[in-house]
């Protein structure tokens, strides 16, 4: 008798125990979130534009509520247009941050970009000593697992970059923050922007087509 007692007595004790675990499992615990997205004075990883395109607007500008390049023309076969600064990238997050990769992705039509990065915006990247190649015409000549460029530690104030050096105001038109008079040369790891050079590398058979897709920017964060 008074073994089947204590038998019971386990089985009891195993299923308070059981209840006890299953229980833990449904517990229910809230927090609060808060963020805001604002595509002109976002202070994380911001585009600013610079270069202008053949309609007299911002290359880089807010169309239809995206963030895009709109060249606004047809070019004809065989021809090359590059754009030395047609957007640059500006670090406001307070430690650096690498940029490890660029990669466009067609939507329609070919792919015919060429992109570098690089410090002058008034230089081709050819001449500037800087300039790291991104992208060639469908292929990834930076891999992403390096680093290409590093952009020093903003200041979280959206109203400039290069410290305070140059003033970043808001475009009406193209709806988007831009710099397009500032001389200083970004340089790699020590200043919090950098310029990117866009070239688009049009072949002499190209048929009619409309060019659409995405530019693809990978950030990664430091340890510094």
């Amino acid at each position: 008798m008074n073994g089947t007692r204590k038998k019971l007595l386990l089985v009891a004790v195993a299923m308070v125990a059981v209840s006890a675990v299953v229980a833990t499992q449904y517990a229910r615990a809230t927090i609060g979130y808060e963020y805001g997205v604002d595509s002109v004075n976002g202070e994380g990883i911001r585009f600013i534009g610079r270069d202008n395109a053949t309609d007299g607007v911002r290359l880089l500008r807010i169309d239809s509520g995206t963030l895009k390049l709109q060249y606004n023309t047809d070019f004809l076969p065989g021809f090359n247009k590059t754009y030395t600064a047609a957007f640059g990238i500006v670090n406001e997050e307070q430690i650096p941050i690498n940029i490890t990769d660029i990669t466009v992705t067609p939507t329609t039509g070919n792919d015919y970009m060429q992109i570098w990065l690089h410090g002058d915006p008034d230089k081709p990247a050819d001449q500037d000593a800087s300039s790291v190649f991104m992208w060639n015409k469908g292929s990834d000549v930076t891999p992403g697992d390096t680093t290409a460029w590093t952009l020093a530690a903003g200041n979280k104030d959206v109203t400039n970059m290069d410290g305070t050096n140059a003033l970043t105001p808001v475009d009406a038109t193209a709806q988007v923050r831009y710099n397009d008079t500032y001389a200083g040369v970004a340089s790699d790891g020590n200043s919090d922007f950098v310029w990117v050079q866009v070239s688009l590398d049009i072949p002499s058979n190209a048929g009619t087509q409309t060019c659409t897709g995405t530019i693809t920017i990978e950030f990664e964060a430091t340890n510094s």
